[in-house]
């Protein structure tokens, strides 16, 4: 089968390479992370500097010249769309109550800088203290509940800018 992977080179260029031509490639390995590659007669060096396997972004260096390469399948493509692709926990805006409980404390106000992982409120739920931390950097545009008051599941407890 041949697969489509649509391509981009330090955030500008973009095309597609299909499997069947990457497979028909003129390429040696000739030492771990480099490489000798020869096409239409004209030899190029290429070394694999950094590899990301969960965001599929790579820095090579092809002759002396870096470049950071983006590749994306058509899997990848429909992740996107349906909003699952990798860091989307990243674009939180507004944090929910998990489960029905009462709120014991709340350790932000608007206007609030925060950082990944700072913790937000306690929930108590049947018997057990929850630590609500925040999902992503960002400043708090408002927080929606109380200390000492109960919380149904789904209800907004804390918006972010």
């Amino acid at each position: 089968m041949n697969q489509k992977f649509n391509t981009k080179v330090n955030d500008s260029l973009q095309f597609t390479i299909d499997s069947e031509s990457a497979k028909n490639l003129d390429v040696i390995e000739t030492k771990p992370q480099l490489f000798h590659l020869l096409e239409q007669s004209k030899p190029s060096n290429i070394q694999i500097i950094d590899s990301n396997f969960n965001t599929k972004t790579y820095t090579i260096k092809v002759n002396n010249n870096s470049y950071t390469v983006k590749i994306e399948d058509d899997l990848d493509a429909l992740i996107k769309s349906l909003g699952f692709e990798v860091g989307a926990s990243k674009m939180v805006n507004d944090i929910k109550a998990p489960m029905p409980g009462l709120i014991l404390d709340i350790m932000v106000k608007a206007g609030d800088q925060v950082t990944v992982d700072t913790p937000l409120l306690i929930l108590e739920a049947m018997k057990m203290e929850n630590s609500i931390v925040s999902p992503r950097d960002g400043v708090i545009k408002s927080v929606s509940g109380t200390k000492g008051n109960t919380v149904d599941k789904g209800e907004l407890l804390i918006e972010f800018e």
